[in-house]
């Protein structure tokens, strides 16, 4: 594969990114990622200061490739966070959630590269001059937390191309080779997926969880809880609870007491199908079993190639 921007970014083989999932994308499935050619990528977003060290020192051990961090910017311990990946020599940091520019110039000072994912050309734009070296632009079908505003990856990443100069990686509702040359079409130089990676052997999400992602069908994922952080679940019970609150017009405390706290964990990670948060994008009616994640690189590079043969076709 020929070497574009976001291979030359990063020194990967193949501009496809693993997205740093909560409760899916410990070191295992980083480290596995990287190895087969794509940037691996660990989520710091579940883990507490400590936890990510070890997973930061393991993927160091497993992997001689690049990888990176993802960081939600929400985060309580985010100072004693971004101290442990700058130690422990993290080239590469994905941030999220939050404003760019309070973190951008630190980590870029200490010669890491800095990627911030955004769901509008507004964010785009203020990454930009923030000076990240990458934007991520998200449409409204990706699983996990999501932008207010409802564009899909059709419309945002044209959008965004037209008003950018930096590289700019798409993700949202791509899962195969085929997507992934859309979007590059569209003006994407890489691709970020999630939900094919929950479904992989290395995903550190519950058995249970990546089951039931496979299983979902078309329409059985839908944004909700606006008005905290909007985010896309899978419908279940908890969903469905949620549903009944928001027909009594509730406020946003009545919603954050339903949430309660470790709900996502007890989903993802504790394989709770009917309490449980469970985040996966709309793609997800199009996974239909669980692999290596080798073989998930493997199998949409390919795709890809040979999509790209077919064009002149059309």
């Amino acid at each position: 594969m020929a070497t574009n921007k976001i291979t030359s970014l990063f020194n990967i083989e193949y501009p496809l990114i693993q997205a740093g999932m909560i409760w899916a994308s410990g070191w295992k499935l980083a480290s596995a990622v990287s190895n087969a050619g794509g940037l691996g990528i660990i989520g710091a977003g579940s883990m507490y200061p400590e936890v990510l060290k070890e997973h930061l020192q393991k993927c160091k051990k497993a992997t001689q490739k690049p990888f990176a961090v993802n960081v939600p910017m929400l985060y309580p311990n985010l100072e004693e966070i971004m101290d442990i990946i700058i130690a422990e020599g993290v080239k590469i940091v994905f941030t999220s959630a939050g404003n760019p520019k309070t973190w951008t110039p630190i980590l870029k000072e200490k010669g890491i590269t800095v990627v911030h994912v955004v769901s509008s050309v507004k964010f785009a734009l203020k990454a930009e001059a923030a000076g990240v070296d990458a934007v991520v632009a998200e449409g409204f079908e990706a699983g996990g937390h999501n932008g207010r505003e409802e564009t899909t990856t059709f419309t945002l990443i044209p959008m965004v191309k037209e008003k950018l100069s930096i590289p700019l990686i798409a993700a949202g509702g791509i899962a195969t080779g085929k997507g992934m040359l859309a979007a590059m079409i569209l003006g994407a130089d890489g691709v970020q997926i999630g939900s094919k990676f929950v479904a992989s052997n290395e995903a550190s999400s519950h058995q249970n969880f990546k089951q039931m992602v496979v299983d979902a069908q078309e329409g059985e994922t839908q944004l909700t809880l606006k008005e905290l952080a909007p985010v896309r679940l899978l419908k279940n019970k908890f969903f469905n609870d949620v549903t009944e609150l928001y027909t009594k017009s509730p406020s946003k405390e009545d919603l954050i007491n339903l949430l309660g706290r470790a709900r996502a964990k007890k989903g993802m990670f504790e394989g709770d199908l009917e309490e449980g948060e469970l985040e996966i994008g709309q793609i997800s009616g199009l996974i239909h079993d669980i692999k290596p994640a080798a073989t998930i690189v493997k199998e949409i590079i390919e795709e890809f190639e040979e999509a790209k043969k077919q064009l002149p076709t059309f």
